[in-house]
């Protein structure tokens, strides 16, 4: 009986030490940079909070704000987090960090995309060519920002040809394994470009339109909406996110000596 007693006093010891955890959901472009194998130790090992990662595009990490079945989600689409936050699915949005969006393609750029004078220009550049492109199509915030790129192009859904306008459906590491082996042009963020292995003949050919601006924000799941959700963990990462040490983290991740992401938390 003795022994009963003793091993259930362990397991209630053990569950009382538990770190405690929370669902986010992120985009798969913040998975792919690596960022998260750099901070959510950290989180852990400051706030003995386990982050427990859902990683989607923006439109679904959205939804799964929106149906509480998360915790918190960052994403990178303002329109859709204005939106979120309107609808009460959270009472604030706060901005994180930011990078940029860049085009990639072949090295040799048969649609002369590098010497465009804009990001606009280089996509009428590529649809002139009938160059391949390769597009997420997954509704993710990198997808959102092509196809407003799109629009300032003045291309419409009509004007991109099957012929030379694909649709992966996939995620940025997948999106960018498929450019890779058509040798397409692809709208990428930055961070998942430098962290991505595949490259064969791609190169970076066009990047610093402010049009290409790239802005994370971290929302926490209303529980007003949604009683269940963890929000005091969300709150406690949200404080975390705007600390010191997340920054130092944020802008000390480097690839090759480049600085990946620009810590700007509650600048807006």
């Amino acid at each position: 009986m003795r022994g009963v007693l003793a091993l259930v006093m362990v397991l209630l010891a053990g569950t009382a030490m538990a770190a405690d955890r929370m669902r986010m959901a992120v985009t798969t472009s913040f998975e792919n940079s690596g960022l998260a194998e750099v901070m959510l130790p950290e989180v852990l090992k400051d706030l003995d909070l386990e982050v427990q990662l859902l990683v989607v595009g923006t439109g679904q990490a959205i939804r799964l704000g929106e149906a509480g079945d998360v915790d918190a989600v960052l994403v990178h689409s303002r329109p859709a987090e204005e939106a979120f936050v309107a609808n009460g699915h959270a009472r604030h949005r706060t901005q994180i960090m930011y990078n940029d969006f860049v085009l990639i393609g072949p090295a040799g750029d048969p649609a002369g995309i590098a010497g465009a004078g804009s990001a606009a220009a280089a996509m009428s550049d590529i649809a002139a060519a009938g160059a391949p492109f390769v597009s997420r199509g997954d509704e993710s915030g990198t997808h959102k920002a092509e196809l407003a790129l799109w629009q300032a192009a003045g291309i419409d859904a009509a004007a991109r040809n099957p012929s030379w306008y694909r649709a992966a459906g996939a995620g940025m590491g997948a999106t960018l394994n498929v450019a890779s082996g058509m040798a397409a042009y692809v709208l990428a963020d930055r961070a998942s470009w430098l962290n991505f292995a595949n490259k064969g003949d791609l190169a970076l050919l066009f990047a610093g339109d402010p049009a290409m601006f790239n802005q994370y924000a971290y929302l926490p799941v209303n529980p007003a909406l949604h009683p269940h959700v963890n929000a005091a963990a969300a709150e406690a990462l949200e404080a975390w996110l705007l600390s010191d040490r997340a920054q130092a983290l944020i802008d000390g991740y480097r690839l090759n000596g480049e600085q990946l992401f620009t810590y700007n938390a509650g600048a807006d």
